[in-house]
């Protein structure tokens, strides 16, 4: 109908079909800004509609793009946990002195304060934990690749595993404080202990 009236207006054929670039495009500005809102809001909290309300598009659109939430949220997951071992991976030339400086951009009040910015695990963890195997197995593939990197660098899987739920489990407590100046104690203690922790003998499991 819509192109009929097009064409009666016009005098031309005209096709108001989208192209699968622009289908592209919207799929992953879909995905962006509903990554920020599960990381800010908790994805269960927010709608199918309010999803694509953030993008300026009605909710019947969503299912042209995933077939389900359910979808959605793995695509999420996927995304945030490649980008959380980009930054948190070292790049290829590894080393302890580049390993801290990771965990300062990892452990700061800057990422306590704006989880929509920050790592998918801190703001999604609970989520994750109560998602499908499928949602699980891909969480669990990344935060083994990155525990192989930092297992290397440490020189002690034991230690790689520790250093990983601590920083973590830092943010996650610091999110939970009122207070920043006690927000700022948790995560500055814990940089601190993990860097002496990196400085220190690590020996091989």
């Amino acid at each position: 109908m819509l192109r009929c009236l097009l064409r009666q207006a016009t005098g031309n054929e005209v096709n108001v079909r989208y192209s699968s670039e622009h289908k592209q495009q919207t799929r992953q500005a879909l995905l962006e800004s509903s990554a920020s809102l599960a990381k800010h809001n908790g994805f269960s909290t927010v709608g199918v509609d309010g999803l694509m309300k953030a993008i300026g598009l009605t909710g019947g659109a969503f299912y042209s793009h995933f077939p389900s939430k359910d979808d959605l949220f793995c695509a999420i997951i996927e995304r945030e946990l490649e980008n959380s071992l980009r930054l948190l991976g070292c790049g290829e030339t590894s080393s302890k002195e580049k390993l801290k400086k990771c965990l300062g951009h990892y452990l700061n009040m800057a990422h306590v304060m704006n989880p929509a910015d920050g790592c998918a695990i801190p703001a999604l963890g609970a989520e994750i934990a109560r998602a499908d195997e499928y949602v699980r197995s891909r969480a669990e593939h990344w935060l083994c690749e990155l525990h192989r990197v930092w297992g290397q660098i440490l020189e002690s899987e034991t230690l790689a595993w520790a250093a990983i739920s601590q920083s973590i489990g830092a943010l996650v407590v610091a999110r939970m404080l009122s207070t920043p100046g006690v927000q700022a104690s948790v995560i500055q203690a814990s940089h601190d202990l993990l860097c002496q922790q990196i400085d220190g003998p690590c020996g091989s499991d």
